[in-house]
């Protein structure tokens, strides 16, 4: 089974909203830190937002507080990045990421995960 997937990404112009949706395996889900990264051309992988699996609040990379919603659904094993307000620099590959729960460090540092999906392609135009 395939430990991540992400779904949901798409072309919007500027000012619209997107939906991604990342499915996960029993076992990276359980007690872990879901989290959802990005990339664009030229431009290093960069967390977006993550949140725990066991409990607690999201948290969101400043520069998407306010217009993106993380979520998740423990029933479906699943995490959902709702994207409002959309901006021609939030385009790029976004990909869905797992790590142990109990794993230390900052929770939006891409070195720390080591289950990741194979991404999903946003695209916003001006």
């Amino acid at each position: 089974q395939v430990p991540l997937m992400e779904t949901g990404g798409g072309s919007v112009q500027a000012g619209g909203s997107l939906r991604l949706s990342c499915v996960a395996s029993a076992s990276t889900y359980r007690s872990s830190s879901m989290a959802w990264f990005r990339q664009g051309p030229g431009i290093e992988r960069e967390g977006v937002a993550s949140i725990y699996t066991d409990g607690g609040p999201p948290h969101y990379a400043s520069f998407v507080e306010g217009r993106f919603t993380l979520s998740r659904d423990n029933a479906k094993n699943s995490v959902f990045l709702q994207m409002n307000d959309l901006k021609p620099e939030d385009s790029g590959m976004y990909y869905c990421a797992a790590r142990p729960q109990e794993r230390g460090g900052w929770v939006l540092d891409a070195s720390k995960y080591d289950s990741w999906g194979q991404g999903t392609q946003v695209t916003v135009s001006s």
